[in-house]
């Protein structure tokens, strides 16, 4: 792998945070955790390769630009998917009280 293909890889995992961003205000969930799991694929192979590449103060700039769009596509992302999951969360925690509440009651009705 070359600079140009690491500075590619970055603008790939870019191109799919952006995804996740759109899909997510979409609410397609499943859809979101496929390009997820794309983006941590893509994110393993940078990892492995990027220690190897030196690149130009140019191409540098162009890193951090890019750092800076993904960390700004998860922030979108994060703003979206917090509230829905502390809602899903509350949901299944009011589920669990009422199961706890009828096994109570039912072995209270037992004696």
């Amino acid at each position: 792998m070359d600079s140009k293909q690491l500075i590619d890889l970055y603008e790939d995992i870019k191109a799919v945070t952006n995804k996740m961003v759109i899909t997510a205000q979409n609410g397609e969930w499943d859809n979101l955790v496929q390009l997820e799991q794309k983006c941590r694929q893509l994110t393993d192979e940078l990892i492995r390769n990027e220690a190897k590449i030196s690149l130009s103060h140019e191409l540098q700039q162009r890193k951090i630009e890019i750092i800076h769009q993904v960390l700004d596509d998860d922030a979108k992302i994060r703003s979206i998917t917090e509230p829905w999951m502390k809602k899903l969360q509350d949901i299944l925690c009011t589920n669990e009280r009422k199961r706890n509440l009828q096994q109570a009651y039912v072995s209270s009705n037992i004696y």
